[in-house]
This record gives C-alpha cells, sequence and structure tokens, in this order.
C-alpha cells in the first residue's frame, strides 16, 4: 500500500491475476459463491495490509492463498451459517465440465469437515503437495495424508467410484 492507504499498481495486479483462482478455492470450500466472494475480499484486504512484506512476486499467490484458507478456518469456527440444512430439493447434476462446477461434487465437499474440505481442495483443485498443503494450513504432513484418505472415503461413498476412484484405480499421485 501507498502511503496514502491506495494499493499500489503492482498489488492492483496481483489481484486481477489472483482473484480467478482465489475464488475457486474459496468457492469449493464454502460451497457458496457469494460468502466466496466476501472470503476471498476479506483475504486481500489483510494480504493488501502485509503486501509491503512480500518480497517475491511468486511467493504471494501462496501467501494470498494461506490468509485465505486461515480466513474461512475462523469463520468456520465463528459462523453458524456454515451448518448444512436439510431440503426438499436435490441439486441438479451437471454433465461434463470441470468437476468443480458440478453441483454434486460441490454438495459432497459441503458434507466434509472443514479440515477435510480444506485438504481436498488444496490437494485436487489446488494441485499442491502434501508439505504444501500442510505449511499452508500448519499440520503435519501425516495429517494432510490422514484427513485426505477420510475425505475421499466419505467423497466415494457420497458421488461412487466412477467420479472418486479408489487409490488402487489410480488415484495415487506422484507428487509427495
Amino acid at each position: 500500500m501507498d502511503r496514502d492507504g491506495t494499493p499500489t499498481p503492482a498489488f492492483t495486479e496481483f489481484v486481477e491475476v489472483a482473484w480467478p483462482g482465489l475464488y475457486r478455492t474459496a468457492s469449493l470450500l464454502l460451497g457458496d459463491h457469494q460468502l466466496a466472494e466476501d472470503l476471498v475480499q476479506d483475504a486481500l484486504a489483510k494480504t493488501c495490509v502485509s503486501w509491503r512484506r512480500v518480497r517475491e512476486p511468486a511467493a504471494a499467490r501462496s501467501y494470498a492463498r494461506t490468509v485465505l484458507v486461515n480466513t474461512a478456518a475462523s469463520w468456520f469456527r465463528h459462523r453458524s451459517w456454515r451448518r448444512e440444512w436439510p431440503t426438499d430439493e436435490l441439486p441438479e447434476t451437471a454433465v461434463g465440465g470441470d468437476p468443480s462446477d458440478r453441483p454434486a461434487v460441490v454438495a459432497a465437499l459441503r458434507t466434509l469437515p472443514p479440515r477435510q474440505r480444506a485438504v481436498v481442495v488444496l490437494r485436487y483443485y489446488e494441485d499442491l503437495s502434501v508439505r504444501e498443503v500442510a505449511d499452508t494450513l500448519g499440520i503435519s504432513e501425516g495429517t494432510v495424508k490422514s484427513q485426505t484418505s477420510h475425505a475421499l472415503d466419505r467423497l466415494r461413498v457420497a458421488l461412487g467410484d466412477d467420479v472418486v476412484p479408489a487409490p488402487s484405480s489410480g488415484l495415487q499421485r506422484s507428487r509427495p
């Protein structure tokens, strides 16, 4: 931020580039598009305040993602909107396209506890390694692995093996 409180051109450029990815992550974490926009705005506001400390432009995205996930975790602890309420309407099923846009996948993600949801989103949608997820969430690599396993088991039950294949079917990742 400049001395007068306005964002620097570098930060403005960063926001334009980073917004879509941060929004997608927030949307998958929260399952609600309006709340996702609020979460991204909060995370970017916090990132803007700390912008002078970002030494490497390549690290800015990772920093903002960590702020976003930590802010979401805070929301999960303090807000009642995180609870799911049953409805009489089933979501429409999408065909093709990005799996993150499929209502059934988003609905299944919403059933996961917050940490499992964060681990799955960061591992499989953000394509982070186990170590990167552990660093982002401030947990051990073993916790990332166990939370991933539990989450995938729950998603497999909810969505079926054709959407979430069993580990022996090739789901295991090459990156540790």
